[in-house]
């Protein structure tokens, strides 16, 4: 065997010829595939797992916020609904790793299976406790089992396609399509959840949420074809060191966490603002308008072919991001207020699909299932540490204050940014980047 250099031409250096190992299939996609929307659905047994997979993922949109509108109903008191929604997020947020890293070794449907059946069951009994109005502590127990066993779908989808893409031209288009399937769900799942608990019953959001986990969570796990490899036995060093030991990730949580804290801080400042100004049927929709802003954003990055490198666009659509948060404390009206969340949507997205985008760089393909889970598990620890501070600060301070906490969220993820941005740096480019030679790589011919 002979090493050589070879080049995105298949020749090597020196004019020496070089033998090509990649087989037909495997050179299509990066030669071919266009980074669009419509190449990448066309991708082989793709939809086998995305249709099942959206039907799952939309109780994540719904939980917490389900849970905050029934409590909030059977107590009277945001601060307690926020509390109860909060031991939820932060249960689902700590425990969402674990979920990942096991589904990482053993495989998706070990892990789905048995999840969806407690979590049937937990919502079952959160939505008894409430409805007999049980003390404060008997909600929180419940909740934290409720919130443990939320299946992780999003992430679970996107190492189906990581799996897939991963060295093509489509997994940033994958990365973006992803980011506006979960803002689909929030808006979906908001407008939803606020209509079956305002429309119906108090606990008919918490009702739907458990039967879609149930029904979704079965039939995504039936797809075993698009099921990425486990990794039990290949690399016993991928076994014992977590995602979280890589530097960048944890400052991507950060900045996550920052974004959770507007999702959980403008569903409870939303709900207190329109009870204030007499019209809470429109909570839904100023929500929806928020979210629908942030799907927007989505669909044009994953239409943008980047000339800027990820790192960059990460710390300027986070810097948007917190200038868009500063003026919603101060709005009084209810157009003004959809005006002001749809900006604020709009700079979502950018942030949020590019952090996901620096994983595949950042982290190992053995652990990428749980690094996904750490970033979901931020926006909802956000989410949920939001909802709590937002919700005794509008009981307290009065119905704007809430609004005051996604800007100090993002604020404060914005100066973690800044300081370690070296970390979102993947090593193996900063590697390239010091031979001087960034379109050749090593390979092993005959």
């Amino acid at each position: 065997m002979a090493s050589a250099v070879k080049d995105n031409s298949g020749k090597g250096t020196r004019g020496e010829t070089t033998q090509d190992t990649t087989t037909p299939a495997q050179q299509t996609p990066v030669k071919e595939a266009r980074p669009g929307y419509g190449q990448l659905l066309r991708t082989p047994g793709a939809w086998a797992f995305l249709l099942p997979g959206f039907l799952a993922r939309q109780p994540f949109a719904m939980l917490t916020f389900s849970i905050l509108l029934l409590v909030q109903h059977t107590t009277g008191s945001y601060g307690t609904a926020g509390v109860v929604s909060a031991v939820t997020g932060v249960s689902m947020a700590l425990f969402a790793p674990q979920s990942g890293k096991l589904a990482d070794r053993f495989g998706q449907r070990a892990v789905l299976v048995p999840g969806v059946l407690v979590h049937a069951a937990a919502v079952t009994a959160m939505i008894t406790l409430a409805l007999s109005h049980a003390p404060l502590w008997a909600l929180l127990v419940i909740a934290v089992p409720t919130g443990a066993s939320t299946p992780q779908i999003g992430p679970m989808v996107r190492s189906r396609w990581a799996a897939k893409l991963t060295g093509t031209p489509l997994m940033p288009t994958s990365t973006a399509f992803e980011s506006v399937t979960d803002e689909f769900t929030f808006v979906i799942g908001s407008v939803l959840a606020t209509a079956l608990c305002t429309g119906i019953h108090p606990a008919a959001g918490l009702i739907a949420e458990g039967a879609l986990t149930l029904g979704g969570g079965l039939l995504f796990a039936a797809q075993r074809r698009s099921q990425p490899p486990v990794h039990r036995s290949a690399d016993s060093s991928a076994k014992r060191v977590s995602a979280l030991s890589v530097p960048g990730l944890r400052v991507l949580i950060a900045a996550l966490f920052g974004i959770g804290t507007v999702f959980g801080g403008m569903q409870v400042s939303l709900t207190a603002f329109t009870e204030d100004i007499g019209q809470p049927g429109i909570n839904g929709l100023l929500y929806g308008v928020f979210a629908a802003g942030n799907m927007l954003a989505g669909i044009v990055c994953g239409a943008i072919a980047w000339k800027v490198g990820p790192r960059r666009r990460l710390l300027v659509a986070y810097a948007l991001l917190v200038l868009m948060t500063t003026p919603l404390w101060a709005v009084a009206v209810a157009p003004l207020m959809g005006v002001v969340g749809l900006l604020v949507g709009l700079c979502i997205a950018p942030a949020l699909i590019t952090g996901y985008t620096l994983i595949d760089s950042l982290v190992p393909a053995a652990a990428r299932t749980e690094a996904f889970t750490w970033l979901t598990g931020a926006v909802g620890l956000g989410q949920a540490a939001a909802s709590t501070v937002a919700g005794l600060m509008a009981d307290h301070f009065g119905p704007h204050a809430g609004f005051l906490v996604p800007l100090c969220g993002t604020g404060l993820a914005l100066v973690v940014l800044a300081v370690f941005r070296g970390h979102l740096v993947p090593r193996s480019e900063t590697r390239v980047v010091g031979r001087g030679v960034g379109h050749r790589t090593p390979a092993t011919v005959d």
